[in-house]
C-alpha cells in the first residue's frame, strides 16, 4: 500500500509518495492552480499513480496542507459574514485593543473589520464571568436578527456572546435557531471555536472561522470529488497549524486552524529529519515560490504560540510559531519612489510566474536573478520538465533593475539576491536572537525550492555554523505530511489562584477534556492503543496580564505543589526571574489529543559509486563580485553516496531544488543523505 503527502503552495504543488512495503519515498511537483488548488492536486496524484504504476485502490492514506484559508483572509475574498453578539459589544471587533499597528507611523492603519457594522447585530442577553445567566436570551430577538442577516444576503454567521466560554447555553440556542431559519448558512460559534477568555481575540478568531468557512467547504468538496474521481477510496486528512492532522469533517468545522497548514508540516518534517541526523536545535528555513517561512526547533521540538496574527487579524489557536515574509523565488524586484531597490512582498506566483517561465510574466524576480547568474539551470528546471527562457530573465533584470541603477546585469542580479538574503536574515533573527536564543548553537535546516540556494550566505550572515539540506528539499512540506500524527487541541478557561482547593477543579476539567478528546479521536478512527494526551496550563503571577505555558506530565490531585514549582521555573526561563512568594493564578487548562499514525521511515542512504561519477557536467556560474564567473561542476544529488565530500564551487541539482556551494566552502553527504555544509569553520584561501 502507498501513502501520499501533498503541499499546496503559491507557485508549486508538491507530492511525496511512500511505499509502505519497501519504505521507498518518491517525490513529484506540478505547477499550482490558484483559481482551483484541487485541480493541481488531481493532476499531480494522477501523474504519480501513472509514473509508478500504482492502482488507485492501493493508496491507503492521503494527507495534505493548504493555504486556502490564509489566502482568503489575506486577499479579503471570504464569505459575506454577519455577527450576533451581546448587546453593547457590536464594536469590539473594530475597536480591538486600541493599539496602533505602528507606534510612530500614522500612515499604517488597522485592517478593515471583516464584518460590516450593519451586519453586526446585538442580542439582549448576558452571562457573567462566573457563567451565571443575568439576562435570559429571547428567541424572538435572535429570529429578528437572523431575518435581517438573511435579507442582506449573508453566507456565514459568527456568534460570540460575552463569557460564553463559561456558559455556552445562549450560543447553543442561537446556533439552533440559525440552523432552522438559515439552513444554508455557515455558522461559527465562539464556545466551540475558542472556549477561552479574552473577548476580542475570541471574537476575531470566531469571525475569521466564519469568513473562510463557506469557501473552504467548497474547496474541500471539489478536492474530495477529484480524489474520488481518480478512484482513491480513502478520505484525505489535512494538516493544521499545530502540526497535526485533522479529518475533513474537523476542517469544515474549524477551517481557521489551517492558517499555517503547509508550513507547519515542513517544521514537523524538519524536526524529525534533524533529530535523525543528530541535530536537535534547528532554524527551519523554507524558501518557496512566494514566501520564506522560518521557525525554531529547540531540543527536537518545534516552538508553539497561541497568539499570532494572519494579515493583521488576531488568531488565537495553538500553532507552530512560524514567521512568514514575502520573499520567495517569485518575489518581484522593484524600485521605490526614492529609486531604491526592493524585493517582495509582491510575487509573480504561479501565474504568470517569473519572466523566465515564458508565461506572460515581465517583472524581474529572484528566480530570474538566479537564472541570469546560472545558479539555476538556464535551460530547464524540475528535472527537465519546466523549460525556462534565459533571455527573458536577462531582459527583465536589465530593463527593470540594471539600467535604472546603472549596474551591470550581474551586479543587478546579485543585488536582488543580496536584498532578499537580508530580508531572510531579519526574519531569522526575529524568531531567535530577539527571543534570547544563541544562533551559534543552532543549525540552519534549509528546504523549499529556493532554500538551499540562499542558505549558506544567510547562515554566514546570522552566525549559524552549519547548514543542513535534506533530500528533495523542495517537497519537504509534503513529506512532513507523512511524518505527523492526528491531533487536536482542547482548552478551558478556569481563572483561579493555584491552591489545593482550586486544584481539585483543575483535575475535574482535565478529566472532562480527556473524555471529550477520546470521543474526538474515536471519531477520527484512532484505536485506543494509539491515543495519547499532552497537558499544559497557562498561568501567571497575580496582577500580571499575560501567561506562561507550563507543560505537565500528568494532572492528578497530588500535583498541586509540583505545578507551582514548575510555573516558577517556566517564568524564570521565559522572563529571567521568578517571585516564589507571590501567588500564582491559573488561567487556561489545555489538552492536546494525539492519535499515532504510521510514518514514513527514515532510511539510511543506499547509493553506491563515487563523487566523480555523480558529475553530470559543468557550466559557468557567477558566484560574487570577487569570484565573478567560474566553471562549476554540476552534481546529480541522487548519485552522491554517503560520506561524499564536495568542495566549492559546486552545484548539486535534483528535481525539486538546487544547492549552491560557494568557492572556499565544502559539503559532506551524511549517512541519511542530508547535505551538511560547515559555515563558520570555513575560511577563504
Amino acid at each position: 500500500m502507498y501513502r501520499i503527502g501533498i503541499d499546496v503552495g503559491g507557485t508549486f504543488t508538491d507530492f511525496t509518495l511512500l511505499d509502505e512495503h519497501s519504505g521507498r519515498v518518491r517525490f513529484h511537483k506540478v505547477a499550482s492552480t490558484p483559481h482551483d488548488p484541487s485541480e493541481a492536486i488531481e493532476r499531480g496524484i494522477a501523474e504519480l499513480l501513472e509514473m509508478h504504476r500504482i492502482a488507485p485502490h492501493e493508496v491507503a492514506h492521503v494527507g495534505h496542507g493548504t493555504t486556502v484559508a490564509t489566502n482568503l483572509i489575506i486577499e479579503h475574498r471570504g464569505a459575506r459574514t454577519g455577527l450576533l453578539t451581546t448587546k453593547g459589544f457590536r464594536d469590539v471587533l473594530e475597536i480591538g485593543r486600541q493599539t496602533r499597528p505602528h507606534l510612530y507611523d500614522y500612515g499604517v492603519g488597522k485592517p478593515p473589520p471583516l464584518v460590516r457594522r450593519e451586519h453586526r447585530l446585538e442580542i439582549d442577553e448576558r452571562v457573567n464571568a462566573a457563567g451565571r445567566v443575568l439576562k435570559v436570551i429571547d428567541d424572538n430577538d435572535i429570529e429578528g436578527a437572523v431575518e435581517k442577516l438573511q435579507a442582506a444576503g449573508i453566507e456565514a454567521v459568527a456568534v460570540c456572546f460575552l463569557h460564553s466560554y463559561r456558559n455556552p447555553a445562549h450560543e447553543a440556542r442561537a446556533r439552533a435557531l440559525i440552523a432552522r431559519l438559515m439552513p444554508d448558512a455557515y455558522v461559527s460559534v465562539s464556545s466551540e471555536v475558542l472556549p477561552e477568555f479574552r473577548e476580542f481575540e475570541r471574537l476575531s478568531t470566531t469571525v475569521l472561522n466564519a469568513v473562510v468557512g463557506p469557501r473552504m467547504e467548497r474547496y474541500l468538496d471539489r478536492f474530495l470529488e477529484r480524489v474520488k474521481k481518480l478512484g482513491v477510496g480513502v478520505e484525505p486528512f489535512t494538516i493544521h497549524s499545530n502540526g497535526g492532522l485533522m479529518s475533513v469533517a474537523a476542517v469544515r468545522a474549524f477551517p481557521v486552524r489551517t492558517c499555517l497548514s503547509g508550513p507547519a508540516a515542513g517544521v514537523v518534517g524538519a524536526a524529525e529529519l534533524g533529530r535523525a541526523a543528530g541535530f536537535e536545535n534547528l532554524v527551519t528555513f523554507d524558501v518557496g515560490g512566494t514566501s520564506t517561512d522560518v521557525s525554531l526547533v529547540h531540543g527536537g521540538k518545534p516552538l508553539f504560540s497561541s497568539r499570532r496574527a494572519v494579515a493583521d487579524y488576531p488568531v488565537r489557536a495553538p500553532m507552530i510559531d512560524i514567521h512568514v515574509i514575502g520573499a520567495g523565488g517569485g518575489s518581484i524586484a522593484w524600485m521605490d519612489d526614492a529609486g531604491a531597490l526592493k524585493v517582495g512582498p509582491r510575487s509573480a506566483g504561479a501565474a504568470p510566474g517569473p519572466a523566465a517561465y515564458a508565461r506572460g510574466g515581465i517583472e524581474p524576480t529572484i528566480t530570474d536573478a538566479q537564472i541570469v547568474l546560472h545558479r539555476l539551470d538556464p535551460v530547464a528546471l524540475l528535472g527537465g520538465r519546466l523549460a525556462v527562457d534565459e533571455a527573458r530573465a536577462r531582459s527583465a533584470i536589465e530593463q527593470k533593475v540594471a539600467t535604472p541603477l546603472g549596474l551591470t546585469i550581474e551586479a543587478a542580479a546579485e543585488g536582488v539576491i543580496r536584498i532578499a538574503n537580508a530580508n531572510m536574515t531579519r526574519a531569522i533573527r526575529s524568531v531567535s536572537t530577539e527571543r534570547g536564543y544563541d544562533l551559534g548553537k543552532f543549525v540552519l535546516f534549509a528546504y523549499g525550492g529556493a532554500g538551499p540556494l540562499h542558505a549558506a550566505d544567510v547562515a554566514a550572515e546570522c552566525g549559524i555554523p552549519v547548514v543542513v539540506v535534506p533530500q528533495e528539499p523542495g517537497t519537504l512540506c509534503a513529506r512532513g505530511m507523512l511524518l505527523t500524527d492526528i491531533s487536536f487541541d482542547f482548552v478551558r478557561t478556569e481563572i483561579a489562584e493555584a491552591t489545593p482547593e482550586s486544584w481539585n477543579r483543575v483535575c475535574e476539567i482535565f478529566t472532562a477534556m480527556t473524555n471529550e478528546a477520546r470521543t474526538w479521536l474515536e471519531r477520527e478512527h484512532v484505536a485506543r492503543a494509539d491515543q495519547s494526551f499532552l497537558c499544559s496550563i497557562d498561568a501567571r503571577y497575580q496582577g500580571q496580564n499575560f501567561e506562561v505555558v507550563v507543560p505537565m506530565r500528568a494532572i492528578d490531585p497530588n500535583r498541586s505543589a509540583r505545578f507551582v514549582e514548575s510555573f516558577h521555573a517556566a517564568h524564570a526561563r521565559e522572563y529571567g526571574y521568578d517571585v516564589p512568594e507571590r501567588a500564582v493564578e491559573i488561567v487556561n487548562c489545555r489538552l492536546k489529543a494525539v492519535g499515532r499514525v504510521q510514518k514514513a521511515p527514515l532510511r539510511p542512504l543506499d547509493v553506491k559509486g563515487s563523487v566523480d561519477k555523480a558529475i553530470t557536467g559543468q557550466r559557468t556560474v557567477y558566484h560574487s563580485a570577487q569570484d565573478s564567473w567560474l566553471d562549476t561542476p554540476i552534481y546529480a544529488r541522487a548519485s552522491l553516496p554517503a560520506h561524499a565530500v564536495l568542495k566549492g564551487p559546486a552545484l548539486i541539482e535534483e528535481m525539486s531544488s538546487t544547492t549552491l556551494i560557494a568557492p572556499g566552502r565544502s559539503a559532506t553527504v551524511d549517512a541519511g543523505g542530508n547535505i551538511v555544509i560547515e559555515i563558520m569553520t570555513q575560511t577563504r584561501q
